[in-house]
């Protein structure tokens, strides 16, 4: 190249410089543009990938109602999970598409509270157990208390007899009363609770009276002979706090009530300084009286809520063990489902009418209702009927329960509930198993082997939801997915 001349080389030689250095740049910004490239492209290859990463799951869909049983209403979409809860209450019913006719329970109208009217002569301040009186007056409501009696207002019942003893306990002491007082504090109580809004009819649903407050023929009823008998200690370690689970398949609380009960009823009040008389013909109505005793003084040294709450779970062990609905011979399904072997509307449609006469009776929980689905297998294999149908005429555990209006069954939860009232939602109450559940048929004609307790202490293996399994998978891919994240906002800043 020629020398050229001047300013003009000068210009040139200076524009060939910048040339140079925009080149420099351009390459520079061409690589690091390929870098945020392939970056990016790795990224979103990793996205796609990852949202390809699923199991061969079946897809949910929408629950067809398959079921032989007329006018089936689905509330609302079912939870995920088998025992997930949800409420019920008036404000999601239909209205009542019969208007002429009576209200179903399932649609109470509630009276109205006033101020009770007591004898004024029993000794006690009812006050101290305000929550507990509200709670009990709601469990046992008068539209609701037949149906919900052997679940919820029923154990409830005798929850306050038990903390309205131990209250007493605290001002004197002894933990029962002459018969004279217990008749006026006991008449106390259903008023209180009638003024609330319970039914009149308590005592006869739940079988208590005023002798429930006396401890019967239970020979120790003061306190002091009492910790001087029952090692207090253990006692109140084993029910102070209860595991539903383990108590009630390996009863720890119960067992130390029965010890105490036992150990009361062998002495007599008369003479207990000079060791224990034991009583070789106690019967088992002492032994029972004395369990009342029992409770009176868990009570005493419990607050009130805490001694309700373990009332309520050793309650419940005792309700989930046996089925509570009343079963009239199925002479009917007996004659048209025996020696079946494919759905048959005759079957299915006797089946149907005698289920319908059960669906009116109460509420149970789902482990009654399992019971109730096993022993009615029971007694119609006992009558010839071998094939399960159940599984041919859809029949599922929550047909056992009370309908209303064409709603399905709600099952209460095994564990214990309460009935809910305020102004603006009405009756509300928690209900287990939304969704379908098939009605189990017995494996053979007895049903004594069954149980909700296996031996490493469990209940039985339930349905697992098909995503549970995916767990580690997704921590997997969550742990790429953030790798490969940090990799593109690196990039970016690049």
């Amino acid at each position: 190249m020629a020398d050229l001349p001047g300013d003009e080389g000068k210009n040139l030689g200076a524009h060939f410089l910048l040339d140079t250095d925009v080149f420099s740049w351009l390459m520079d910004m061409e690589h690091l543009s390929f870098i945020q490239c392939y970056l990016f492209i790795s990224f979103m290859i990793s996205v796609i990938g990852f949202c390809g990463f699923q199991e061969a799951t079946a897809q949910k869909t929408t629950d067809q109602a398959k079921s032989h049983f007329p006018d089936k209403f689905v509330l609302s979409d079912p939870p995920v999970g088998l025992f997930g809860p949800f409420e019920i209450s008036p404000s999601v019913f239909p209205r009542n598409p019969h208007p002429v006719e009576p209200l179903s329970p399932m649609y109470p109208s509630f009276p109205s509270t006033y101020k009770p009217v007591l004898t004024g002569k029993c000794p006690f301040n009812f006050s101290s157990i305000s929550n507990i009186m509200e709670k009990t007056a709601s469990d046992c409501s008068a539209p609701l208390a037949a149906l919900v009696g052997n679940v919820i207002c029923c154990p409830q019942v005798h929850s306050l007899l038990h903390v309205f003893q131990g209250a007493y306990a605290r001002h004197s002491d002894a933990l029962a009363m002459h018969q004279t007082v217990a008749n006026d504090c006991f008449s106390d109580i259903l008023s209180i609770l009638a003024s609330r809004g319970a039914n009149s009819s308590v005592p006869e649903l739940c079988l208590v009276k005023s002798s429930n407050l006396t401890g019967g023929s239970c020979p120790i009823k003061d306190i002091k002979s009492f910790q001087r008998i029952v090692n207090t200690s253990k006692l109140i370690d084993e029910c102070s706090t209860i595991d539903p689970l383990k108590e009630c398949c390996r009863p720890a609380c119960q067992s130390a009530i029965m010890q105490a009960a036992f150990a009361i009823s062998q002495h007599s009040n008369n003479d207990l300084e000079s060791s224990a008389i034991p009583v070789s013909t106690t019967s088992l109505d002492v032994v029972n009286d004395c369990k009342e005793v029992v409770y009176a003084w868990i009570s005493m040294k419990l607050p009130s809520e805490a001694a309700d709450t373990s009332f309520r779970m050793l309650s419940s062990c005792k309700v989930n063990k046996v089925c509570p609905l009343n079963f009239e011979e199925p002479s009917a399904v007996i004659t048209h489902c025996r020696d079946l072997s494919s759905p048959n509307p005759t079957c299915c449609a006797s089946l149907s009418t005698y289920i319908a006469t059960l669906q009116k009776q109460m509420l149970i929980t789902n482990r009654q209702a399992i019971n109730c689905a096993t022993s009615f297998g029971s007694m119609l294999q006992k009558g010839g009927v071998m094939t399960n149908i159940y599984e041919l005429c859809d029949v599922d555990l929550k047909d056992f329960s009370l309908q209303a209006f064409g709603q399905q069954g709600c099952l209460l939860r095994s564990l214990p509930s309460d009935v809910m009232f305020d102004n603006t939602t009405g009756v509300s109450f928690t209900c287990d198993l939304s969704d379908n559940i098939a009605a189990p048929w017995p494996s053979s004609s007895s049903i004594s082997s069954l149980s909700f307790c296996a031996p490493e202490m469990s209940l039985p293996v339930l349905p697992v939801p098909q995503s549970s399994g995916t767990f580690g998978n997704f921590a997997w891919r969550l742990g790429i997915f953030s790798h490969l994240s940090l990799y593109f906002i690196y990039g970016l800043l690049l």
